[in-house]
C-alpha cells in the first residue's frame, strides 16, 4: 500500500514539525504512511546534535532547534522538502538503509535531469560535482520515522553562506538552476516521489 502523498505547499518550519511528532506519536500499526510534500519559509534548523558554533552569522532569520539527526542547514522557497512518516518496523528497513533509500531517491530523480549525483557515507545527503545539492535528516520514535529529505531546486543559497552548512566549514551548496535546469518545485517531487514510493512499496 503505497504512502498518502499531501501536497502543503509553502508552510512555516514550527507548525509542520509539531504537525510530524503528533502524527507519529498517535498513530497504530494500522496507520498508513504518508509522504508530505512542501517548501519551508526561511529557518535556520539545528538537529539533535547541532552546534551553535556552526551558525556563522544567522541575521534576521529565525534560527529552531529541533529533533532530527544532523547539524545545521537552512530552509527557503525553492527547495523542495518530502517528509518520510513511516512505520519502518513494518516496511523491514533500518535506519542506514532508508537513508540510503531516501539518498538514491534523489540520486534517481536528478538523473533524470542528466545530473549525475553521489551519496558520501561519511557526509550523509547528495552531492554534484562536489556540491551539496540535497541533505537528510531523520528522527525515528515507536518505529517509525519522521523529517526527511531536502532538495535545492531554485532558491536564494546565500543564506548558506552564514553557516557551515551541515557541519562542515568549506562546503559549498549547489542547486538544480545553477545547471539551467528550470523546473517548480512541484513538479521536482514528482520525480522524487516516485523513486521513494517505488523504493518503498514495489
Amino acid at each position: 500500500m503505497p504512502a498518502i502523498i499531501r501536497e502543503l505547499g509553502l508552510q512555516p518550519y514550527e507548525a509542520i514539525w509539531k504537525d510530524m511528532q503528533r502524527f507519529t506519536q498517535e498513530r497504530t500499526d494500522e496507520t498508513s504512511d504518508e509522504i508530505w510534500v512542501l517548501e519551508h519559509l526561511p529557518v535556520y534548523t539545528l538537529g539533535l546534535n547541532g552546534k551553535q558554533e556552526h551558525l556563522l552569522n544567522p541575521g534576521n532569520i529565525p534560527v529552531i532547534q529541533c529533533d532530527r539527526g544532523g547539524q545545521v542547514t537552512y530552509h527557503g522557497p525553492g527547495q523542495l522538502i518530502v517528509y518520510t512518516l513511516l512505520d519502518i518496523k513494518r516496511l523491514e528497513l533500518g535506519i542506514r538503509q532508508l537513508v540510503t533509500l531516501l539518498e538514491q531517491s534523489m540520486i534517481t530523480a536528478l538523473a533524470q535531469f542528466g545530473l549525475t549525483a553521489v551519496a558520501k557515507p561519511e557526509a550523509p545527503g547528495v552531492y554534484v560535482n562536489g556540491k551539496k545539492i540535497g541533505s537528510i535528516g531523520i528522527r525515528i520514535k515507536k518505529n517509525c520515522s519522521y523529517h526527511g529529505i531536502s532538495l535545492n531546486n531554485n532558491l536564494d543559497l546565500t543564506p548558506f553562506d552564514h553557516i557551515n552548512t551541515c557541519g562542515f566549514k568549506d562546503l559549498q551548496v549547489t542547486q538544480l538552476a545553477d545547471f539551467g535546469i528550470s523546473i517548480s518545485t512541484a513538479d521536482l517531487a514528482i520525480p522524487v516521489v516516485n523513486a521513494i514510493n517505488a523504493s518503498l512499496y514495489s
